[in-house]
C-alpha cells in the first residue's frame, strides 16, 4: 500500500490536496470529491466533483484531508470485488486517512479547532478535501505523528495488532513466522514485535535486490528474513536457534502458506489474512491430527463492524 498526498496514482491527478488552495474562511463552494457511480476500472468511473458541505451542526466536526492512502482493498471496492461495498452509490471512496479539524459543532466536547485526527470507522469517504463526521467518527492523534504514519494508522498497524493479540497468548522472546514480510502490515508486525520483545521469521519473494530488502526488514527490526527457498530448508527451529513459532500469518497462500505452518509448534494457529498467490490454502491431514493446527481466517473490516470504541480506541492509541 502507497500512502500519497494525491500525487502518485494516475487517477489521482484529478484531485490534488497540495495543490488546491484553501481559504482561511470555510464555505461550501471551496470542497471537491472523488466519486464513483458504478463499479469498474478506477481510472474509468472516478470523476471529480464539487462537494457542497455545509457549516456543521450539534456534534459533528468539519475536517480538511490532509492525505489519504490507495489501498488495495480501496480499488478492489472502486470495481465491485470487494466483500464489502458501500450503502449505495453514487459514492466517496476511502477509509483511511489523516485531517485537520477546520470547525466543530455545538456540543463537541473533546475535539478542537486544529487538532489532527483519523477515522474510526469505515466508507467515510477520505477521498475529498472536507468532509462532516460526528465527533465519535473520529479519533485525535499527536500533530507530530509524520504524515505516512498517521494516514495508514487505522487498517494495516491495527490488522497486524490484532492478529498479534487475539488468535494465541505471546510474550517476550516468544517466535511469530509471516509471509509477504514486506507488505505494509507485514513491516508493521515485525516493529510491533519488536516493540514487545517477540521475534519475527519473516519470508519473502526471491529477488534481484533481496539483501538490500533483508537489510531494510532487519533495521525495522526482524529477527531473521528468509526467500521462500530458505525457509523450506532452514535448520533455525531444528537448531535451537530459535523457538518453533507459536503463530503463523498468512497473506500468500499456496505453497508459502504450507511452508510457515509446516514450522509451527503443536496447537498453534495459522491466521490468514489476505491472498496474494490466489492460490488455495491447502492443509495437510498430518497437520491437522498430529500437528493440532489451527487454521484461522482475519478480516479487519469485520472485526471493525463488531468492535466498540472500547476496544478501538486503546488499540490506536497504542499503536
Amino acid at each position: 500500500m502507497s500512502t500519497i498526498t494525491l500525487k502518485s496514482a494516475n487517477f489521482f491527478k484529478l484531485l490534488k490536496y497540495s495543490n488546491l488552495s484553501i481559504p482561511r474562511r470555510f464555505n461550501s463552494g471551496t470542497a471537491l470529491k472523488l466519486v464513483y457511480s458504478e463499479y469498474g476500472d478506477p481510472m474509468k468511473v472516478i470523476k471529480q466533483e464539487p462537494d457542497h458541505v455545509q457549516e456543521p451542526k450539534n456534534g459533528e466536526i468539519l475536517l480538511r484531508m490532509i492525505a489519504a492512502p490507495v489501498n488495495p482493498a480501496d480499488i478492489n471496492t472502486i470495481q465491485g470485488k470487494y466483500p464489502a461495498k458501500p450503502k449505495s452509490l453514487p459514492a466517496v471512496p476511502g477509509n483511511e486517512g489523516v485531517a485537520k479539524v477546520e470547525k466543530v459543532g455545538p456540543g463537541v466536547k473533546n475535539i478542537s479547532g486544529g487538532d489532527h485526527v483519523v477515522p474510526l470507522r469505515n466508507f467515510l469517504g477520505t477521498w475529498r478535501t472536507h468532509l462532516i463526521v460526528m465527533e465519535d467518527d473520529v479519533l485525535k492523534v499527536p500533530k507530530d505523528l509524520g504524515l505516512v504514519e498517521a494516514a495508514t494508522l487505522t487498517v494495516n498497524p491495527c490488522t497486524a495488532y490484532r492478529m498479534l493479540r487475539d488468535f494465541t497468548t505471546l510474550k517476550p522472546g516468544d517466535t511469530v513466522i509471516q509471509n509477504g514480510a514486506n507488505s505494509a502490515c507485514g513491516q508493521n508486525v515485525i516493529q510491533i514485535c519488536r516493540a514487545w520483545g517477540i521475534r519475527t521469521v519473516n519470508v519473502v519473494r526471491n529477488r534481484p535486490n533481496i539483501d538490500e530488502l533483508k537489510k531494510f526488514l532487519t533495521d525495522l527490526g526482524a529477527t531473521q528474513v528468509l526467500t521462500e527457498e530458505e525457509v523450506r530448508i532452514t535448520e533455525l527451529f531444528k537448531s535451537g536457534q530459535l523457538e518453533k513459532p507459536k503463530l503463523a500469518l498468512n497473506c500468500v497462500g499456496g505453497k508459502s502458506a504450507l511452508e510457515i505452518m509446516r514450522h509451527l509448534q503443536n496447537g498453534s494457529p495459522m491466521v490468514t489474512y489476505g491472498g496474494m498467490s490466489r492460490e488455495p490454502v491447502t492443509v495437510p491431514t498430518s497437520a491437522l491430527i498430529f500437528k493440532d493446527v489451527q487454521i484461522r481466517g482475519f478480516w479487519m473490516t469485520r472485526w471493525s463492524k463488531e468492535a466498540d470504541s472500547v476496544d478501538r480506541i486503546p488499540m490506536i492509541q497504542s499503536l
